[in-house]
This record gives structure tokens, C-alpha cells and sequence, in this order.
């Protein structure tokens, strides 16, 4: 699993401009399974989001077609994971 963190590099204003487009973004990620959860920090400096394992460099590429990061208006770390303990319910993150 991955934890990918977006950090905004630029006001809020240039980041609201660009929502709908990241938004579609998200939504193609989701739809291809890639993405678990997504959501701003708080407060809201950026964002998170989980990813299921695989490949590092794929995620980069996709990644780097975010609609902030192509902007210049976010950048990425990505942290990856093995789940070795849940809490009831969230067994099946073990395994992703």
C-alpha cells in the first residue's frame, strides 16, 4: 500500500481554480481500483491519498498527471507500506 501526500506549493485560489479537474482525476484513479481513500489535510495545506500496492513508478507517472501537480501547484512523496495489523473491519487492507 501507498501513502501519497500532496503538499500545495501555491495559494489557495491557484488549487480552487484547478478542483474540477483534480476532482475528474481522482474519479479515473478510483474507477481503475488504483485509489482506496482520498481527502485534505487539516488544515488544509494538501492532501492524502491511499493507494494499493504495486508498481512505484506507475503511480509516479500517474501522479504526475495530476491536474495540481501539471500546474505546478503541488508536489507528491509517496510512502509505501505492508499492513501488518488492522482494526476490526479493515482486515482486508492486508492484503492490498
Amino acid at each position: 500500500m501507498f501513502i501519497v501526500t500532496l503538499t500545495y506549493i501555491r495559494p489557495l485560489d491557484e488549487l480552487d481554480v484547478l478542483m474540477d479537474a483534480h476532482i475528474a482525476w481522482l474519479k479515473k484513479h478510483y474507477e481503475s481500483g488504483l485509489f482506496l481513500a482520498s481527502g485534505r489535510q487539516v488544515p488544509r495545506k494538501g492532501g492524502v491519498i491511499l493507494a494499493r500496492s504495486g508498481d512505484r513508478d506507475g503511480l509516479q507517472a500517474v501522479l504526475a498527471r495530476d491536474p495540481f501537480v501539471l500546474n505546478g501547484a503541488a508536489r507528491t512523496d509517496i510512502m509505501e507500506f505492508v499492513p501488518s495489523m488492522t482494526a476490526p473491519g479493515a482486515e482486508a487492507l492486508k492484503s492490498l
